[in-house]
């Protein structure tokens, strides 16, 4: 659950709210995904009275009902149709150049800002109902205002013509336009939009963890996809199948692309947007938060001149950035650096870059053989996906040059028996792989509102701490809440790593066909480092919570 909720429900017990009611709430958001909004309304643990006044309580708010105001259509036009339906806020009365706003999330601190900025005025929030700000915008559609327009009669049967032509400051499109700059501005990886049975539900990744911004009506859905469709040069006629699409968005003088994909749900289209914003990413690798017995075993694979390295772990964990980051640290004159992917997500000075094209046949296994015949010194393969891809790999790694490529494994050891279920011989698995690589991102912790505690000896029997390995920490962190992190105790994300070098020992075990466990015994015995043990090491460290740790690894 949103960790911007804790303070909700604290104040809601505060108000004599059953304490057992709120934890079954909790319970049914983790279980069913439903928000806690929803559950504790809809499910009548509290009414929306109720949890207007907590909500201002637990974030220092006036709170108000918005039929104390008579608002003008002056008050109404200062605050911009965008932001509006982006943070569910409404201008309720101006005195002098102060305007009193209406707003439904007090921990949706962008709000405040964004409004600000849109209309130079001083800003007095207070907190109202929901479905009071609903009801407000409801009655400006039925009197025809200009928000109206965001609703369509028909929108299953409104032509691709009708979409294409529309002007650049339709609704819709305005409201696309600000979910996208809105995602970058909040450093969001990912932007959701996700149809259900009454309504689409928004939501951004920030920092590896989803959160709600917004719910749009269900008769908006289809404009909205279209548009997305649109400017991603995807086929808005075709909504049976997966498509994915590519967009490039101007932000300031910064140009950013995003990667598109639908998806046929039950409901209708379900849509992500991939920010590929390298404006922010680091491609120092002494700044990508290595231990330095990480980086010691890592550093010695990639100084080689030959041999493969391996980067594993889920989509979305850090792997290009790290491969990125080795690439520019070896990076010289005098060597021919080639890559093949899909798609090439950063742009690198000094490195020759291909993009493979599945529809004109241009696939990793058949751009391979070209990029072998072009004298490359190393070569980075984006993903090894089958057994082409990785017997190519294998042939490059032990013919005199430097892979560097990634796999979907859960840790290091996973990768040996990987390749050799995706039917590579077992002794040039052994042979030809130097190191692996398995990485995780955990949140880093908000360095203006962490708290330290003294850890007791249950919390860190509860953590499995391991003594044996790292000494007992003194001082711990937990998240916090403040503005700066959007109150979530966290900002920004740091990788936990675990580096296997492949000795004589390994490589034998790889010949004989040993499992992974009994890979991973040898590699502990070796210095193997697990994913928890660097993150735990971290935690003590304060850069990371104990909490966070166990959420990403095991």
């Amino acid at each position: 659950m949103n960790p911007t909720f804790y303070p909700l429900l604290d104040a809601l017990r505060r108000t004599g709210v059953d304490p057992a009611a709120i934890d079954q709430a909790v319970k049914e958001v983790e279980r069913s995904g439903r928000t806690i909004r929803d559950v504790l309304i809809n499910d009548h643990v509290v009414t929306e009275t109720e949890l207007t006044k907590a909500a201002a309580e637990a974030f220092g708010f006036a709170h108000a009902e918005i039929i104390d105001f008579d608002i003008d259509d002056e008050t109404l036009s200062k605050v911009p149709l965008s932001v509006v339906l982006r943070h569910r806020v409404i201008g309720l009365a101006i005195t002098n150049n102060e305007l009193t706003l209406g707003i439904t999330d007090p921990a949706d601190v962008m709000a405040i800002d964004d409004v600000r900025a849109a209309t130079g005025m001083v800003i007095r929030p207070i907190v109202v109902p929901r479905s009071e700000v609903r009801k407000v915008i409801e009655k400006l559609q039925r009197e025809g205002a200009d928000i109206g327009a965001f609703t369509f009669d028909d929108d299953e049967e409104e032509s691709s013509e009708q979409l294409v032509q529309t002007e650049e400051d339709a609704p819709v499109v305005r409201y696309v336009n600000s979910l996208i700059e809105q995602a970058i501005q909040n450093r969001a990886s990912d932007l959701h939009l996700e149809p259900t049975e009454h309504e689409m539900r928004v939501r951004y990744r920030i920092d590896g963890v989803l959160k709600e911004l917004d719910t749009v009506p269900r008769n908006v859905q289809a404009s909205l996809i279209s548009r997305i469709k649109i400017m991603s040069n995807i086929d808005i006629t075709e909504r049976r199948v997966p498509q994915n699409g590519r967009v490039t968005v101007k932000i300031g003088r910064r140009s950013v692309d995003l990667r598109a994909a639908t998806l046929p749900t039950v409901f209708g289209e379900k849509v992500v947007l991939r920010v590929l914003d390298t404006g922010g990413v680091e491609l120092d690798i002494n700044k990508l938060g290595f231990s330095e017995h990480n980086f010691d075993r890592y550093g010695r694979a990639f100084a080689k001149p030959h041999g493969m390295t391996l980067v594993t772990g889920p989509t979305g964990s850090g792997k290009s950035t790290t491969l990125y980051a080795t690439l520019m640290a070896i990076s010289e004159p005098s060597i021919n650096i080639i890559t093949v992917e899909d798609p090439v997500e950063y742009r690198l000075p000094g490195i020759n870059q291909v993009q493979v094209n599945h529809k004109a046949g241009m696939t990793f296994a058949k751009v391979l053989p070209a990029i072998l015949r072009s004298d490359p010194d190393v070569v980075l393969i984006g993903e090894i996906r089958d057994a082409d891809t990785a017997q190519l790999a294998v042939e490059a790694a032990l013919t005199g040059h430097l892979v560097l490529s990634t796999l979907h494994t859960n840790d290091a050891p996973g990768a040996i028996t990987r390749l050799i279920e995706m039917g590579i011989e077992p002794f040039l698995v052994g042979s030809s792989v130097d190191c692996v690589l398995a990485q995780r991102l955990a949140r880093k912790l908000c360095d203006w509102c962490k708290k330290e505690y003294a850890p007791s000896d249950e919390d860190l029997a509860a953590l499995d701490w391991p003594l044996e390995l790292l000494p007992r920490p003194e001082t711990l962190w937990r998240p916090g809440a403040c503005k700066s992190c959007s109150a979530t105790g966290y900002r920004g994300r740091m990788a936990l790593h675990e580096v296997m070098p492949v000795s004589q020992e390994i490589e034998s075990l790889a010949v004989r066909r040993a499992s992974a466990s009994e890979i991973r015994e040898v590699a502990l015995a070796q210095g193997l480092r697990t994913l928890r043990v660097d993150g735990l090491a971290k935690s003590a460290a304060g850069v990371t919570s104990p909490q966070e740790v166990l959420r990403v690894a095991i």
